[in-house]
């Protein structure tokens, strides 16, 4: 989340962040982003102890009580958005506001519970970090934020569904509606690659609209083929260890595009 809002910072401008936004818009973004996640712990504790991946989590062994995370949560979350009040700006700040929402009340609350589609609407509250940095350094909206968004959007379902597809057992252990668990395994790996095939276009748009140059696109280019080629190993194979080596992969692809735009951002300013 972190690297993302980096990376929407300093392609905010032609020079370098100002120290005092970089740390105070890095401090109040991360608190509210762990106020949520701390959120989505206290809501999903009962869930989280029917499935192997979260049994260990804090809420679910009793090492925090349950009071103690409420406050933990409540100081984070508070504490994130007088940062960014305070010391960036009120855009960043309300738009924040409203991502912490979305994920923590309409996503956990709602939307993991009662479709399948959980993971593809919920994305938009994982997407906005890109946003979020731009603003704090630039205190305005901009279309170059927004495609940033609409890539971690159109890449959030094939990255989920692997996990998914690996953890099938759990969900359906806590009764969650993941989309292998609904619609099947196949039909999963299915949308996965239409998804990693609709990301692949998604990320040749900032290239197209002149927002980044030659070495991003080389980098989207060789990065979107290598991660068509590993849903498509996935597509074929009944591999558990695939499915968790995708999933593996999706993360690395992400880190290094934004990496990628952040070099061929500056290649091209200095």
């Amino acid at each position: 989340m972190l690297v993302t809002t980096w990376v929407g910072m300093h392609l905010a401008t032609q020079t370098f962040v100002p120290w005092k936004t970089f740390i105070f818009a890095t401090l109040g973004i991360a608190f509210a982003g762990s106020s949520a996640a701390v959120i989505n712990h206290l809501v999903d504790r009962h869930l989280d102890a029917k499935m192997n991946r979260t049994l260990h989590r804090p809420l679910v062994n009793q090492r925090i009580s349950i009071p103690n995370a409420v406050l933990f949560s409540g100081i984070l979350g508070l504490s994130g958005l007088l940062i960014l009040i305070q010391f960036v700006n009120l855009l960043t700040a309300t738009l924040t506001l409203l991502t912490f929402l979305g994920y923590a009340v309409f996503y956990t609350l709602f939307l993991k519970r009662r479709t399948p589609q959980n993971i593809v609407i919920g994305g938009a509250a994982g997407a906005m970090p890109p946003l979020l940095g731009w603003t704090a350094v630039t205190d305005e909206l901009s279309a170059f934020a927004w495609i940033l968004v609409l890539i971690i959007f159109a890449w959030t379902p094939p990255h989920f569904w692997a996990l998914a597809i690996y953890r099938k057992e759990d969900y359906e252990k806590a009764n969650i509606p993941m989309l292998p668990n609904t619609h099947g395994i196949r039909f999963t790996k299915l949308y996965m690659l239409l998804y990693t095939l609709l990301l692949f276009v998604v990320t040749l748009l900032p290239y197209v609209i002149q927002m980044s140059g030659v070495l991003y696109l080389w980098v989207a280019v060789i990065l979107g083929i290598a991660f068509i080629r590993q849903v498509i190993i996935l597509y074929r194979t009944e591999s558990n260890t695939i499915a968790l080596k995708t999933f593996g992969f999706s993360i690395s692809y992400l880190f290094l595009l934004f990496i990628g735009l952040l070099l061929d951002h500056y290649t091209r300013h200095f």
